[in-house]
């Protein structure tokens, strides 16, 4: 399970919600094998003035909250996406982009009416 949080300066990213969903998801899918169905952004767009970092009106930054237990390979796997393939396709510098992985246990997580660590997954977390 993976819930995608987006930050990021309304004027620059309002108009482009889909693209940067579609280039987050994609490398959710191919570093930790999301299934493609299971998109869950929220964009939180800020005003202007209300995102105060040292970097450009193109400051974005993604929040990745997950399931605990994958590895420091795959964890580095999706970060190097991120800069390789996201920052590019959005035209974003390196220096524009940050990435946070917040883990939780599943057991923290409520699904389909039951705690997450009950669920079968139909893709892995253990990557």
């Amino acid at each position: 399970m993976a819930q995608v949080k987006i930050y990021g300066n309304r004027t620059v990213w309002g108009d482009r919600r889909g693209e940067v969903s579609d280039a987050v998801h994609a490398a959710l899918v191919g570093a930790w094998r999301i299934p493609e169905d299971k998109r869950f952004h929220r964009f939180l767009l800020l005003e202007d003035g209300d995102l105060v970092a040292p970097r450009s009106a193109a400051y974005l930054v993604i929040e990745v909250v997950c399931f605990s237990g994958r590895s420091t390979t795959a964890k580095r796997a999706l970060v190097r996406a991120m800069y390789d393939d996201v920052a590019p396709a959005l035209g974003i510098a390196d220096d524009d982009l940050e990435v946070v992985i917040l883990e939780s246990r599943p057991e923290n997580w409520g699904i389909r009416g039951r705690s997450a660590d009950e669920l079968v997954l139909t893709y892995p977390v253990e990557v």
